[in-house]
This record gives C-alpha cells, sequence and structure tokens, in this order.
C-alpha cells in the first residue's frame, strides 16, 4: 500500500510512517525513489528492544506526535466521521474540518497572547 500512498507531486524527502509499514520491498521502493525512510523498528521478539533503536523510534515518534494531534481533535472533540459518496464531498467535507479546526487554534492563540 505505500507506493499508492505516496504523492509523486510531494516535493519531501522523508518518509514518516509506523512498524507495519517497515518491509524490504517498501524500503527497495523508496530507495528507488531516493526518498528517505523514518520508519519505526520493530522490537526484537522475544528480546528488549536495543536502547539505540528505541531513542531512534523516539526521535521520530516526536515528529509525528507533532501532526498527529490534529487528526486526533478532528476525529474526537469535533466528531469527524467521513461517510459520503464521491471522493469530492469527501474533500469538501476534510476541507471544511480543516477549515474549522484552523479557526478553533487561531481563537485559542490569540486568547492565550491577550492573556
Amino acid at each position: 500500500m505505500l507506493p499508492e500512498l505516496i504523492d509523486p507531486n510531494n516535493t519531501a524527502s522523508d518518509i514518516w510512517a509506523d512498524t507495519a509499514y517497515r518491509s524490504k520491498a517498501n524500503e527497495e521502493f523508496l530507495a528507488g525513489r531516493l526518498l528517505r525512510p523514518q520508519i519505526h523498528r520493530k522490537k526484537p521478539k522475544g528480546k528488549p528492544m536495543p536502547r539505540r533503536t528505541a531513542r531512534a523510534n523516539a526521535r521520530k515518534s516526536a515528529v509525528r506526535a507533532a501532526v498527529e494531534h490534529v487528526f486526533t481533535r478532528q476525529k474526537g472533540p469535533m466528531g469527524l466521521f467521513i461517510r459520503t459518496i464521491g471522493i469530492a464531498r469527501a474533500r469538501t467535507k476534510i476541507g471544511l474540518a480543516n477549515l474549522l479546526y484552523n479557526m478553533q487554534r487561531m481563537v485559542w492563540l490569540t486568547q492565550i497572547a491577550l492573556a
């Protein structure tokens, strides 16, 4: 699925993903496109995770966490659930949810600045 998810128009060189996307085929695909995989590593079965791997995963998680909170906010308190017929309607619904999130965030940041 990873090759289908990557936008060819995206100029970023890093690809951030969870351990589910780590495979030899995906690594070869990314190397062929000159993309740098920032994919979490799995813990060895029956052994503790090496300290170096745990630190690398933590660094990757810190970057992902900065983005994931937006989706969590939209899915939780905003109750975003996409059940539409057609991609155009789904894109519109997601676009409106993004607009609402950004407006709420602007209000929150303004209140903090004034306090």
